[in-house]
């Protein structure tokens, strides 16, 4: 995965900062026209935005596939995570110069082969990766950054599952699916 360069990481937490401002209704802020964006901001790729009050989480959503170019993806996704996270209510126009905005532009997942609990745990990189696990028709992600949270293998997983609304210990059963991918974030401060 190729670093973004500081011009490029500053141009989307831009893009993000301004998404949400326009959304709340201060005064309408331009973007860069997009034919002065470098290219690989406009190559098809997943991400999450993810907001931040004072260090406390605020909001997180993400597309975890490549489905439209990555400035599509930061608007899309900085708006939902300031207004649409099911966690919290939506963010208002007093808390906006409060919010610090991470971006996380992710590699495309990759299904995991594992034999059982003890191969997957043997598998995960803490740090590296993040998870998507997939079991009966639910599924829930955590990004590679929650490791610093819980960089216990078995807690992160098993927070996972009840993240996903299984049992915690879902990931050792078999039929249990694990994805992984790679991000590279970063953030306003």
């Amino acid at each position: 995965m190729g670093s973004f360069n500081r011009y490029e990481q500053e141009t989307l937490l831009k893009r993000a900062r301004t998404a949400i401002s326009n959304a709340i209704g201060n005064s309408p802020v331009e973007d860069s026209p997009v034919e002065s964006v470098p290219p690989v901001l406009k190559e098809f790729r997943g991400c999450f935005v993810t907001l931040h009050i004072r260090g406390c989480l605020r909001g997180c959503i993400g597309t975890i596939q490549p489905t439209m170019p990555l400035l599509d993806a930061v608007d899309q996704n900085a708006r939902n995570a300031a207004f649409c996270d099911p966690r919290f209510p939506a963010l208002t126009a007093d808390e906006l110069p409060e919010i610090d905005i991470e971006v996380s532009v992710l590699t495309v997942p990759q299904r995991l082969d594992f034999t059982d609990a003890e191969d997957l745990k043997q598998k995960l990189i803490p740090g590296v990766h993040g998870v998507i696990l997939s079991r009966g028709g639910r599924s829930a992600v955590f990004l590679p950054q929650v490791w610093k949270q819980l960089p216990d293998k078995n807690r992160f997983l098993e927070n996972l599952c009840m993240k996903c609304g299984l049992p915690k210990d879902a990931w050792k059963k078999p039929g249990t699916q694990v994805s992984i991918y790679e991000a590279e974030y970063f953030s306003e401060t």
